[in-house]
């Protein structure tokens, strides 16, 4: 209940009662709410000052939650690019250089993400950290074009080693008889006395004495393209085609063990010394052609001889003594 008030009037020396205006009454309540919100204002202000708001604190810590895991992404990416540098090295200095091939040029690897307006759609958002995350989607999609390169680069390197192994195992590498002991070698390449002419002509091939029905070996990997019967010259003859230029010839046998067309593999054997064709005693006339030129198949006994060995078959090989055959 609202009290009431009075006032002493010295006219009428009475005790009057108070009447309250209602202007006086709005006046009032208008400046007590004054008040109470100019003192509201100053302590939101105080406390804003002062303590963050429960939004406040969620939005940073949201900020800091994303700072956190762009500081992890950056880490990541910085430690692809030391792996995929390390990659692109390995790649040119050893596998490359191993198997004989040009490194890709840097230009190719540090080439760029084509289209102008690929990072458009970031430019146009309204977003907070816009140019670290575009910094970050550029590095990211350069990451991604030097790993594709890189991944051509090893399916390439993967095509030159099974080229390689193949090459390999077309050279012509071991003797095509057993000859263990050295001492089948009869006759080497280059100017010999002709078993018949009795003068020096060019012997394009070794001759291996051996008695007739000992095996012959295909002396590397092959196909076979001839296998031919004559009565004078080579006799029966085996030539194998291995690809990559080599060719080898397997002269004066006594019976083939292989067919044409056929494939064969080092040390498969093809068939036997024999004597037959313009020959004078049981052997093994044995050529290596490279690019249609017959070369000193000496140099090509390496997968069967250790280096003292080889060097016997060099000395024997360069005597100049009389074939035994063409």
């Amino acid at each position: 209940m609202a009290r009431i008030k009075y006032h002493y009037d010295t006219e009428t020396c009475k005790y009057e009662r108070v009447k309250t205006k209602t202007q006086d009454v709005v006046l009032n309540f208008l400046g007590l709410a004054s008040l109470i919100i100019a003192c509201a204002v100053g302590l939101l202000l105080l406390y804003n000052n002062y303590f963050e708001s429960p939004k406040e604190v969620m939005l940073k810590n949201e900020v800091a939650e994303m700072e956190y895991f762009y500081g992890n992404l950056e880490k990541e990416v910085a430690q692809l690019k030391s792996v995929v540098q390390a990659l692109e090295k390995r790649d040119d200095d050893i596998y490359r250089v191993v198997l004989g091939a040009e490194p890709y040029d840097a230009s190719i690897r540090d080439a760029g993400i084509g289209g102008v307006e690929r990072y458009e759609d970031i430019k146009n958002k309204k977003i907070d950290h816009k140019e670290e995350i575009l910094t970050l989607s550029k590095e990211v999609d350069k990451l991604r074009r030097k790993m594709y390169i890189q991944s051509t680069s090893y399916d390439e390197i993967v095509n030159l080693a099974e080229d390689k192994a193949k090459m390999y195992a077309a050279i012509p590498a071991i003797q095509p008889i057993s000859n263990e002991e050295l001492i089948r070698l009869a006759s080497g390449f280059g100017k010999r006395i002709h078993p018949v002419y009795k003068v020096k002509k060019f012997h394009s091939g070794i001759d291996f004495s051996a008695p007739i029905g000992t095996p012959i070996y295909a002396t590397a990997d092959g196909t076979v393209t001839k296998v031919k019967s004559r009565f004078s010259g080579y006799g029966k003859l085996v030539e194998i085609d291995h690809g990559f230029g080599y060719k080898t010839r397997y002269a004066h046998m006594h019976d083939f063990e292989v067919r044409e067309r056929q494939n064969v593999k080092r040390g498969q054997i093809i068939g036997y010394v024999g004597n037959t064709g313009l020959s004078t005693a049981p052997h093994l006339h044995y050529e290596v052609i490279l690019n249609n030129k017959k070369i000193n198949p000496v140099h090509y006994f390496f997968n069967d001889l250790n280096s003292a060995e080889y060097e016997k078959v060099i000395e024997l090989a360069s005597i100049e003594n009389q074939s035994l055959g063409l």
